[in-house]
């Protein structure tokens, strides 16, 4: 038996573990690592069955190439081969444009997805590039550029020093923070507790989370940005605001919100008016207070707005960049992307439906329209990074049948899925235990400054490749060097243009030192660990890659300290409160407020064991809550007539599904879990409990207009008794 420490790599709250491997280097047990000063050990069912997730026997291991409906396995030089073949062709014939790129979810949660994403995007060069970011969090990022400038000024509540925690749309419990590192969330709240603090949720459901708060709302799904707004009001009516950081807008902030009433907010949202003003007065008298918000005001209709306001209450409440309030993060490893330059977004549209460009992408909701529209710049291939797209996003059977017509399509993927099976080459990475992991996203957000590195805990072997030199050669391929190019050239030109840069920087830590001298003094057993070595060192802390090897438990970096002064990019220099890019959507929610309300609506479920797609084919995380049911209140079980069955219907398609009468959600809600609805794949576990994929009734054509983000909450539906 062998020990060997990690940090989990299969959500967001980046706990340290600890391995016990056999003689056969299986993973035999997995505990918490008690001696990580951020996670302290904690651990919830997925970082448990790590080591089932790193052996899943359905996980690819070679190359595959598809011809027809057979897959052959080849080797590497065969498969790249393939690869520059298959894009160059389109290429060629038909434009880079005709090239599109898929980042899928778990790229943010490894060092290569990470670190090459945008070395292969520039390689690319076309502007037909998506990501799970326009399925999930872009709505965040969209606020964050127009209140503050920079689009990745994402602050995290302080959650180990706040007095009153409001959480809308969101379930740490379960989540263990989402945009918010935030391991063992249950004993952060018990900690909250004993210092005399309280925990308010707003949600359509009673989750894990509100289950144990000490206030729960119902709220109508989608509606969010009404009862923010109700809130805003109250703040403003009543003289309750304590404004500290330096504003333009307050005027025409109040102007806007004055018709947004608590009365007007019962009507819309269904919470009581006299609940919004207590709101509003709770959060003004608290000592400290942080408002949060994730998934269930996000991937809505009015998203972005509601992210704006959830920033707007915590700086009228004088709780922003304040100890206890929400505040940033300071990484170890330098913040490339912090460029000094103010967010624009629109820089390009997409070709069919004429939709914005937002931090580079373009609308995940639109690639299907680009697949199937013919003309100029039509979508003929694609390179999809870990994304089960069909799965993932709004109208996946469309999609499914779009990707079928591609003339050529490459994933990076260990497992023959949904998405995959439309491949003509698969690329799989190697084991989970098999590469260098640094959470180079993740770090940016976590509730403590922290930083971890885990080392590869098994070699590769020698028929596999790296997750990092794959990426490198589809970067080489797209860029014209050639499938027999050596992946280093790209590491050595990514690290030669990071010091070329930064030795010019005054007061950088390597200003006026020549290039190669620096890189010679790098630290690290591969490309990947040069390069953590490279952003440590030009990070705020002093730290090396050799520090945090020495320090395998992690390294506590303090409190969140405040830096909003250091972040804020807009021209005025002041926050905007009432950015005009964002006030002007209020006319399209006015709109939806005085539209006939749906009966019933549809909101997406996290689980505890699941994450999106890609946890359903592990056996120790079956069952118990982790099923593909409806839930549905007992009262709209009897109205509708249902048994155990129903039929579920939107514009976009229907479901059958196992009804699972719930009254922790409120009446004319309907609640699937995201990721489900497994088919026509040798996932054998998957399989066998397969659910149905809810996204065959969210829509494609309906998006957050702002940032372009899905919409998968709030979804109108109708529900009938399915025929005995």
């Amino acid at each position: 038996m062998t020990s060997a420490l990690r940090t989990c790599p299969l959500c967001q709250s980046v706990c340290g573990l600890r391995l016990t491997l056999d003689d056969d280097n299986r993973v035999a047990r997995v505990q918490g690592d008690r001696d990580d000063p951020f996670t302290k050990g904690f651990i919830c069912p997925k970082g448990a069955s790590l080591g089932r997730v790193d052996e899943d026997p359905d996980r690819l291991r070679t190359p595959m190439v598809r011809h027809g409906e057979q897959w052959r396995q080849v080797g590497w030089n065969e498969a790249f081969q393939a690869v520059e073949k298959g894009l160059n062709g389109v290429i060629e014939a038909h434009g880079r444009d005709a090239v599109a790129l898929f980042f899928g979810n778990p790229t943010y949660h490894t060092l290569a997805g990470i670190l090459y994403r945008t070395p292969l995007t520039q390689s690319l060069g076309s502007k037909n590039i998506y990501s799970s970011g326009t399925l999930d969090h872009m709505p965040r990022h969209v606020a964050a550029g127009h209140l503050y400038g920079d689009a990745f000024a994402i602050a995290v509540p302080d959650l180990d020093r706040t007095d009153l925690l409001l959480v809308v749309g969101a379930n740490p419990m379960v989540t263990n923070g989402s945009l918010m590192a935030a391991p063992d969330f249950p004993g952060r709240l018990r900690a909250l507790r004993k210092r005399g603090g309280r925990m308010v949720v707003v949600d359509p459901r009673r989750t894990r989370t509100a289950e144990l708060a000490d206030e729960h709302l119902f709220v109508r799904p989608g509606t969010d940005p009404v009862l923010l707004l109700g809130i805003v009001h109250t703040l403003l009516a009543e003289n309750l605001t304590s404004v500290t950081l330096e504003v333009n807008g307050l005027d025409d902030l109040r102007a806007l919100a004055e018709e947004f009433t608590p009365e007007l907010a019962e009507r819309v949202c269904g919470v009581p008016a006299d609940d919004v003003r207590r709101l509003a007065r709770e959060l003004a008298a608290a000592p400290t207070a942080a408002v949060y918000s994730r998934i269930g005001a996000s991937t809505v209709e009015f998203g972005t707005l509601a992210q704006w306001l959830v920033e707007v209450l915590n700086i009228l409440t004088g709780n922003l960049d304040r100890a206890g309030g929400t505040m940033f993060t300071r990484p170890a490893a330098v913040e490339l992307f912090r460029t000094g330059q103010q967010y624009v977004g629109g820089n390009w549209h997409s070709r069919v439906r004429g939709l914005p460009e937002v931090l580079g992408e373009l609308p995940a909701a639109t690639l299907v329209d680009e697949i199937e529209t013919p003309g100029e710049g039509q979508v003929r291939a694609l390179i999809v990074n870990a994304a089960n797209m069909v799965l993932a996003a709004p109208n996946g059977p469309r999609l499914d049948r779009a990707l079928s017509t591609l003339d050529f399509m490459v994933c990076v993927d260990p497992y023959l899925n949904e998405t995959t099976r439309h491949a003509n080459v698969i690329l799989p990475p190697p084991r989970i235990l098999q590469m260098p992991h640094f959470d180079m996203l993740l770090q940016t957000v976590t509730v403590r400054n922290y930083t971890r590195f885990s080392p590869p805990v098994l070699p590769l072997g020698s028929d596999q490749l790296s997750e990092g030199d794959i990426l490198a050669k589809l970067t080489l391929i797209v860029a014209g060097a050639g499938a027999s190019a050596d992946p280093s050239m790209l590491a050595e030109g990514m690290m030669g243009d990071i010091l070329g840069a930064f030795t010019q920087i005054p007061g950088s830590p390597v200003e006026g030192r020549e290039v190669a001298e620096v890189r010679a003094s790098l630290a690290g057993d591969s490309d990947l660990e040069r390069i953590v070595d490279l952003f440590l060192r030009l990070g705020p802390y002093g730290l090396s890659l050799p520090d945090l090897k020495a320090n395998p438990h992690g390294i506590d970096l303090g409190h969140l300290e405040p830096r909003l002064k250091e972040l804020l990019v807009t021209p005025s220099g002041k926050v905007e409160l009432a950015p005009p890019a964002l006030t002007g959507d209020l006319a399209r929610l006015r709109e939806r407020v005085t539209a006939p309300t749906p009966e019933v609506l549809l909101i997406g479920r996290r689980q505890l064991r699941s994450a999106n797609s890609w946890l359903h084919n592990v056996e120790q995380l079956r069952g118990g809550s982790n099923r593909c049911t409806l839930h549905i209140n007992p009262a709209d079980v009897a109205r509708y007539g249902l048994g155990e069955r129903a039929v579920v219907r939107s514009a976009t398609g229907e479901l059958v599904v196992d009804v699972e009468p719930h009254e922790a959600i409120m009446p004319g809600v309907v609640s699937l879990p995201h990721g489900w609805g497994h088919a026509g794949t040798p996932l054998r576990v998957a399989i066998e409990d397969s659910g149905v994929n809810a996204n065959t009734l969210t829509s494609e054509s309906t998006v957050d207009v702002p940032s372009g983000n899905a919409v998968f909450n709030g979804v109108p539906v109708t529900v009938g008794p399915y025929p005995a």
